[in-house]
């Protein structure tokens, strides 16, 4: 009887033990918890690592493409501007060249304009010139020996022409006096043709009116009387 009460008491106590004390399982089991987490989590963290490279590369990509359309767009934009630059380059180019032209031609038609203004009022003064010419050879030689007044109206006639020819001159206006000179029906106007033994057939022998050029353009051709031809 008091070994049965004994090992009714050791079940009893025993029962009591276990529920404070944890199975070993159970003991291994919350060990290794936190180091299955950690170990998780760690292999987790590789796997984020090993995904970083790719998402960097993607995002370089992104960059570098945006990169290049900026400097595609940049180079077409560069080339537009090249185009437009030649295009006016050229029309620069061709408005210097249509302004020079008009510039020649501006030129050139001042230039005609002066030359004919010029040519009116020399032909003008070509008459005046004759006159004194003619006056001049109105004097007689023994009529200026004899009188000092009509010697003196002549110096002054002769010194007014002198002074209508050099004014002439400065403008480019000479007078011709082809005689003795070969007949040039350019620069003369033969009124008559007189047979002479002793000259040459063609020639100037006679001067009947001066003839006057305007820089070297005639503007009045030479009356003159030219030796005939025998022959003809």
């Amino acid at each position: 009887m008091r070994a049965f009460s004994t090992a009714s008491a050791l079940r009893v106590a025993y029962r009591s033990v276990l529920p404070r004390t944890a199975p070993v399982s159970s003991r291994i089991a919350r060990a290794t918890a936190p180091r299955a987490s950690a170990f998780r989590l760690s292999v987790r963290g590789y796997a984020d690592e090993a995904k970083k490279p790719e998402e960097v590369s993607t995002e370089e990509a992104a960059d570098l493409t945006a990169e290049q359309q900026k400097i595609k767009t940049l180079e077409e934009q560069l080339e537009t501007k090249e185009k437009e630059n030649v295009d006016l380059k050229d029309r620069l180019l061709r408005s210097v060249a249509d302004f020079r032209n008009l510039q020649g031609v501006t030129k050139k038609d001042v230039e005609k304009a002066k030359a004919f203004a010029l040519q009116k009022f020399a032909k003008d003064l070509l008459e005046s010139v004759d006159n004194f010419g003619h006056a001049l050879g109105a004097f007689k030689e023994e009529d200026l020996k004899k009188s000092k007044e009509i010697s003196d109206l002549y110096t002054g006639v002769k010194m007014t022409k002198e002074v209508f020819e050099n004014t002439l001159r400065k403008h480019g206006i000479e007078k011709v006096d082809p005689l003795g000179e070969v007949f040039d029906p350019n620069k003369h106007e033969a009124t008559f043709q007189y047979a002479q033994k002793d000259k040459e057939p063609g020639t100037v022998f006679h001067v009947q009116q001066l003839g006057y050029t305007l820089n070297n353009r005639v503007i009045r051709p030479a009356k003159v009387g030219i030796v005939k031809n025998d022959d003809a």
